[in-house]
């Protein structure tokens, strides 16, 4: 399934092909990058808390979180301590820019609070470029290399940081909510249709709001924990990912022009229990 976006649109990525079972068929030598990628961080391979959700774990919480977490059927559910999922689709580095086909591999952990993503783009649909995006231990970075060769991005540090555990608070949201039911995790209510969440691991306190309909069902996310690469350097700027089905989110954007920190790479459907 895909989107259409006027060239001078700020969406920088798209999702056309979702699935939420994952055989071998579908893994290749980017998933056997993934694989390393773990090894080489030391991610735990789990298991985790699998204990269900119960009522009595959501009732301390605002009343429109527990509509959300109800519409994403967490309740009664066991916890998810893991997630890895494959999207395909399209993306550019800013506004109207060439769109380049991608493919991405992702891990996400709530043991550790970790992320690992995989990309493989052609660019002008000729040159091979990988990517990767991490977080993990309290850091984030974001390193690209044409031919797997020549390093053409690598960003690390503070903003770096800060962005990355954005992007894992964003994916737990869309993916698996259950991550977020820790004492780390902070939620306030703003109205019937929108909640904040706080996400702190390492010292550190990332934010975002969530937009939901009457159902429950998430169909927008913003934060300005996120930052563009400008003339100037690194600047916060907003950055959403949203959904026009209310469960999976199919596009994200940043609405600061330029490239982002962090891949901008929504789309891909979760097999929960990774393995």
């Amino acid at each position: 399934m895909g989107l259409t976006a006027d060239a001078g649109e700020p969406l920088l990525c798209e999702a056309r092909h979702m699935a939420r079972r994952v055989d071998a068929d579908g893994r290749g030598r980017l998933f056997d990058r993934l694989e390393r990628e773990l090894a080489a961080a030391g991610i735990p391979a789990g298991p985790g808390d699998e204990r269900p959700v119960t009522e009595a774990d959501i009732a301390g919480l605002p009343a429109t979180v527990q509509r959300y977490l109800r519409f994403m059927g967490v309740v009664g559910r066991p916890r998810e301590w893991s997630f890895r999922g494959r999207f395909a689709g399209r993306l550019r580095l800013r506004p109207g820019t060439r769109w380049m086909p991608a493919e991405a591999w992702q891990y996400n952990s709530e043991i550790s609070v970790a992320r690992v993503f995989v990309l493989r783009v052609r660019l002008a649909g000729v040159l091979p470029m990988t990517g990767k995006d991490t977080y993990f231990d309290g850091h984030g970075r974001m390193l690209g290399k044409l031919v797997g060769l020549i390093a053409v991005a690598d960003g690390k540090g503070q903003e770096f940081d800060i962005g990355e555990l954005t992007t894992y608070l964003n994916d737990a949201l869309w993916f698996a909510p259950s991550f977020l039911l820790r004492p780390e995790v902070r939620w306030a209510e703003l109205d019937d249709n929108a909640f904040d969440v706080t996400l702190r691991d390492a010292g550190r306190s990332v934010s975002g709001r969530v937009f939901i309909d009457e159902r429950g069902a998430p169909v927008d996310f913003a934060t300005t924990d996120r930052f563009v690469v400008l003339p100037g350097g690194l600047r916060r700027a907003e950055w959403r990912t949203r959904s026009q089905n209310g469960s999976t989110p199919t596009a994200g954007s940043c609405l600061g022009g330029s490239s982002a920190c962090g891949a901008c790479s929504r789309g891909s459907s979760p097999k929960s229990r990774a393995g």
